[in-house]
């Protein structure tokens, strides 16, 4: 029995450490991939989870599931694939350290995913399923995403989507733009970026929330606001909260996604359903979330960020 299980990508993000005397980017291969870094985040602060995905039979699918087994999380949904290379991203960082990505994902092995491959037992009494839409961008990995939410919701699981958009993965932005609608649709739990809701409802993160509240039937919105922190609302309670001062960011890669599982960790530590929790008791998740996700920025790479709990404690008795 899992608190949370999450489907999608599990990869390597290749991120630029130096520059060689060509000029060309020498880079350090992190592990990564959105659900992975979700889910490594649940694990450190002190929850059950386990990933549904698929990577390659090949050196990089190999070192994944050893370092998701060495995050706490349980690969058994991970199948290894020798017909397909494990999926790769290439991350390139400005001066403040936020990223933009490109893949090599033509195939990637996270695409080749099938419904007959999601492994059902892994539902069985768990709590929560996580999914965001880049398992959507092609066949047959969005019907095992598809195929796995109509199993969550048989078992009135909570549903958690992150958005985590990455246009150049799409072959039309209208179609991204109608895979998130549906996704936003079946979730009871939103994590999505001001950026996002701009791009797709040309809205404010406060005025994004409400709609999803209102119209989608969603309980609980986080709305991030990058180094601004974030938004998180309820129907009946709202608050807004910092991220700490005083970090320096080396790499934002992952830093969503720790957002996304650190509060997801405290709600489920609370024990309420998102509709009850107090102004109070949304405010320290989100605080602890924050917190989670700029320490995180200070290394680079997404599982192998995960900052430890004492961290994330300190800071917060100091602000």
């Amino acid at each position: 029995m899992y608190d949370v299980i999450a489907l999608g990508e599990l990869l390597i993000d290749f991120a630029p450490c130096s520059v060689s005397d060509t000029g060309y980017p020498v880079l350090a291969a992190n592990p990564g991939g959105a659900p992975g870094n979700f889910l490594a985040a649940l694990a450190r602060y002190g929850c059950s989870t386990a990933m549904i995905g698929k990577v390659g039979e090949d050196t990089f699918g190999k070192l994944l599931i050893r370092t998701a087994k060495d995050a706490g999380i349980d690969p058994a949904g991970i199948v290894m694939d020798p017909a397909v290379f494990t999926t790769l991203a290439f991350v390139s960082l400005d001066a403040s350290g936020n990223r933009d990505f490109s893949f090599a994902r033509k195939p990637g092995a996270d695409t080749c995913l099938t419904p007959a491959e999601v492994d059902e037992s892994l539902f069985e009494g768990a709590k929560v399923f996580h999914f965001g839409t880049l398992s959507l961008t092609d066949e047959p990995a969005a019907s095992a995403t598809r195929y796995a939410v109509k199993l969550a919701k048989e078992r009135k699981m909570l549903i958690s989507v992150d958005p985590n958009l990455r246009k150049p993965l799409w072959k039309r932005e209208e179609d991204a733009k109608a895979a998130m609608e549906w996704s936003l649709h079946q979730a009871d739990i939103v994590k999505i970026s001001d950026e996002e809701i701009s791009w797709l409802w040309g809205l404010s993160p406060e005025e994004g929330a409400r709609k999803l509240l209102e119209e989608y039937g969603v309980s609980l919105v986080y709305a991030t606001l990058g180094p601004k922190g974030s938004h998180a609302a309820t129907r009946s309670r709202k608050v807004t909260v910092p991220s700490p001062a005083g970090i320096h960011v080396v790499d934002t890669t992952g830093a969503g996604d720790i957002f996304g599982g650190s509060a997801m960790s405290q709600l489920i530590q609370c024990g309420k359903h998102p509709a009850d929790l107090t102004e109070e008791e949304l405010e320290r998740i989100v605080r602890f979330a924050c917190t989670a996700a700029s320490l995180s920025t200070q290394k680079h790479g997404g599982i192998t960020s995960v900052p430890a709990p004492e961290e994330i404690r300190k800071l917060i008795g100091g602000i």
